[in-house]
């Protein structure tokens, strides 16, 4: 199949049938369905999706240089599978349970008002990263880079301190029991 390249195109409704696999720049997909879809070897740069649905899509080689997700459902993807080069991107109110991020090097990265129920960041860069608002009920955090991340208004966590870098890392005193649950310490929410 021939790869096309795309510039500045808008992609509303569209299913997998419809985009051919490719380089898309600058361009935008809103409410496209790609579940199951296979974007490997796809280049997505400075793109935004909005309200899509890419869960369980296949990512091997695909690459996303500053790419912006909105609204869209992206469960059990393999990010751990995309190409390294430059990969950059944004999630804003997305669906990202049971997605892994391992061995990725995803530094700066902004989760806002996500989920990432069971996500695995095993091995995973995330200096500098920022969860906002994000629930993180059952996230995997072992041999993971978080410091200076700022996980201050997310909730639902468990991260042992003995298993991660967390050097100047940034939490809410509510929710520090996240840190302490490994050691099986009974914390008074109410003292």
């Amino acid at each position: 199949m021939e790869e096309v390249y795309i510039l500045d195109q808008t992609f509303e409704n569209a299913d997998f049938s419809q985009i051919q696999r490719g380089e898309y720049e600058h361009c935008i997909f809103r409410n496209c369905n790609l579940e199951y879809a296979d974007l490997s070897g796809f280049s997505f740069n400075n793109c935004e999706f909005t309200g899509c649905n890419l869960s369980m899509a296949k990512l091997c080689r695909t690459a996303f240089r500053e790419v912006i997700f909105k609204e869209c459902k992206m469960f059990g993807l393999h990010f751990n599978e995309c190409n390294e080069f430059g990969r950059s991107f944004r999630f804003d109110g997305c669906y990202l349970n049971n997605s892994v991020f391992y061995k990725t090097n995803i530094k700066k990265t902004s989760f806002i008002d996500s989920k990432l129920i069971e996500a695995d960041f095993t091995e995973c860069n995330l200096s500098l990263a920022i969860f906002n608002n994000c629930d993180l009920s059952g996230a995997v955090f072992d041999n993971t880079n978080l410091e200076k991340a700022d996980f201050r208004t997310s909730f639902n966590y468990s991260i042992d301190p003995s298993q991660n870098k967390l050097k100047k890392a940034r939490f809410s005193l509510s929710q520090v029991h996240g840190l302490l649950l490994q050691f099986n310490i009974e914390i008074d929410k109410n003292a």
